[in-house]
């Protein structure tokens, strides 16, 4: 019975554990099974794209840059095709023995292949990495006719920028190049198309100043990698989206003739339009060639820009802060008419000079000038009767008028390093110098010179304003996007009595177009194309006492970078403005001599939309101009033999 009953309880606990263990089993498959049902049924979709994302990668894909057109739509930003040649080291038998039969096909150098042996030692052995770019059609071709015996190599076609007037328009459109990683540090976008191999973005000009237009937005494409991130094959592609494409406002002809115009010096010329503020042209020379910086410039070729006395990577037109000289007088007299302090016939006798405490103040005549009102004054551009106008004035009404012409501050133009030129002020003074404001500054800046700097710009800007006569109007750079015209915004009004204003145009007609005016030698001879302006000429160096009791040594007699800046600004035609323009030309001499010719051959330019007749010259001149149109045209048909044959048939 005892047996019986020790059998029953094994029995008993046996069952139990067996209870227990099954609970247990099924406890932990429950448990399993619901994690199974929630890994597949709940989190499935998140783990297949997990997984999916381990299986396919998304890479950007660099779109087209925008194109930049002039205003008649003739392309001067473009792009090409650019043939490079990738090198994945992973497919290659040996690099040595790549870059050896290479070397029969291209021209590739040494440098080319240092750089590309320290990017494969940085780069893991499926990542493509450049090689060489800008190959020519008939090496691209080589490549791929030999490409079963170049394992490795990978060659693309991409784009390329190109700059068809090279020199012409560089200060204005500027240049593309490499990105640094600088640059993409400073990126607060985080945009993929920079870190791209290759990748380009504005350096100047309207190239830098629209780069997000121009740029464009990043495509993908999605290509199948295996467990190690090598690419299996490309799945899909999004090219993303082109930039846009920008029409500028200059005017190519007139712009390429006004770098002709200013070959050999080192100056600058901004034509505006004094209606709408477009910039149908901005010269500054020397200039230099943009395409050399595309796929990087040679260490010789930036050596010798940067050691050239004429400066050619300065965009004078926009950066160049110059004292405008006498081509400021017409602020000094509006604003004694505006203040009505200084009435239109009132007059100053000029002997030379000026005194003011114990310091003489010249005029730039020796002699004197004599008895000089407002008009007279800017005709013979008198310095004694301008320093009477600025004593009376006061700096502080003067730096207020100036504001309203633009000077002293940086035009809001579509460009980079736009300078605010300086109209100075005793708080200013104080600032800058530590130094109190005394009455010989006051002088000083009444005819344009002391601490008043200004940039042909702005010198363009207030010519304009005072042709236009009632509103503030601002230069553009940039007249439409995608073929569609952007809005001319509303300018705020000048705020000048028109009865002063017409004072000093009378005074300004006068300078260009009556006997004894500083620019009567570069008038032009067509009473319906006539222009008034004034000429300027600044210091670069403080003339001594001892060197005004000799004789003050003329410019041609100095070295060339201490002469004087030759200036002229002038609207027209007279009767209906159109045009303004500021000139200045570095150490040129005499504005009427200098820079006055040169705006007036512009001018005729813009007015005739091409060659003007010999007529609009002043016949002195008119020998001149034919015999150097013969002699284009000579040129131009000894290039041409079929245009020489049709002429001799003529």
């Amino acid at each position: 019975m005892m047996d019986d009953a020790r059998e029953r309880e094994r029995h008993a606990r046996f069952s139990r554990r067996a209870l227990v263990l099954l609970g247990g089993q099924l406890a932990v498959g429950g448990v399993l099974g619901w994690r199974l049902w929630q890994l597949q049924v709940l989190e499935g979709e998140a783990y297949l794209n997990l997984a999916e994302e381990n299986r396919v990668n998304l890479q950007p894909v660099a779109p087209e840059r925008g194109e930049i057109f002039d205003r008649a739509g003739r392309p001067i930003a473009v792009n090409l095709p650019n043939y490079t040649l990738k090198l994945i080291r992973e497919r290659t038998d040996s690099t040595e023995a790549t870059f050896a039969r290479l070397r029969k096909l291209i021209d590739l150098t040494p440098r080319e292949e240092r750089i590309a042996l320290s990017r494969l030692r940085r780069t893991r052995g499926f990542v493509p990495i450049p090689l060489k770019e800008n190959l020519s059609w008939e090496a691209f071709s080589r490549i791929n006719a030999n490409a079963p015996s170049l394992p490795g190599v990978v060659p693309e076609a991409t784009w390329t920028r190109f700059y068809p007037e090279a020199d012409g328009l560089v200060h204005v459109v500027g240049y593309v190049a490499a990105v640094t990683d600088a640059e993409i540090e400073r990126d607060r976008s985080n945009d993929p198309i920079l870190r791209l191999p290759n990748a380009r973005i504005g350096k100047n000009g309207i190239e830098k100043s629209a780069e997000r237009n121009l740029r464009g937005a990043a495509g993908a494409r999605r290509v199948e990698v295996n467990a190690a991130g090598r690419e299996i094959r490309e799945l899909s592609r999004d090219e993303g989206r082109r930039g846009d494409d920008l029409t500028l406002t200059i005017d190519l002809d007139l712009q390429r003739y006004a770098m002709e115009r200013l070959k050999g010096e080192s100056a600058a010329a901004v034509v505006m339009d004094v209606i709408t503020g477009d910039i149908v042209a901005l010269a500054s020379t020397p200039g230099y060639d943009p395409n050399k910086f595309v796929f990087g410039i040679s260490t010789t070729d930036w050596n010798a820009l940067r050691a050239d006395d004429h400066d050619p990577l300065r965009n004078k037109a926009l950066a160049g802060a110059y004292p405008p000289g006498s081509t400021f007088k017409m602020m000094t007299a509006l604003a004694g008419l505006e203040t009505g302090l200084v009435g239109p016939s009132q007059s100053w006798f000029c002997g030379g000079k000026m005194r003011l405490g114990r310091r003489d103040f010249h005029c730039w005549k020796r002699g004197g000038h004599g008895s000089m009102n407002l008009k007279s004054g800017l005709k013979y551009s008198c310095d004694v009767y301008f320093y009477e106008v600025a004593k009376k004035v006061g700096i502080r009404k003067l730096a207020e008028l100036c504001g309203r012409f633009g000077l002293g501050e940086a035009p809001e133009i579509e460009a980079p390093n736009v300078k605010a030129g300086n109209m100075p002020t005793p708080e200013w003074m104080l600032a800058a110098r530590g130094e109190r404001w005394s009455g010989g500054e006051t002088l000083n800046v009444g005819i344009g010179q002391g601490a008043v700097l200004s940039t042909p710009l702005q010198l363009a800007v207030m010519t304009a304003r005072l042709a236009n006569g009632r509103e503030q109007v601002s230069p553009r750079l940039i007249k439409g996007r995608n073929g569609v015209d952007v809005p001319v915004k509303p300018f705020a009004p000048l705020g000048v009595d028109p009865r002063n204003l017409a004072k000093i145009h009378d005074a300004m007609n006068a300078v260009s177009n009556e006997a004894g005016g500083t620019a009567f030698r570069s008038q032009i001879f067509d009473d319906d194309w006539r222009i008034a302006g004034k000429t300027g000429t600044a210091q670069v160096r403080r003339i001594t006492v001892a060197e005004r009791a000799v004789r003050v040594r003329k410019n041609e007699e100095l070295p060339w970078h201490l002469r004087d800046h030759a200036l002229f600004v002038a609207y027209g035609p007279v009767q209906a403005p159109r045009y303004a323009i500021g000139v200045v030309v570095e150490h040129g001499g005499s504005g009427s001599k200098a820079a006055a010719p040169v705006a007036r051959d512009i001018l005729l330019r813009a007015f005739f939309r091409g060659e003007p007749p010999l007529e609009a010259y002043p016949p002195w001149i008119r020998p001149e101009i034919e015999a150097a149109r013969k002699a284009a045209e000579q040129a131009r048909l000894s290039t041409d033999p079929a245009g020489a044959l049709r002429g001799q048939a003529l």
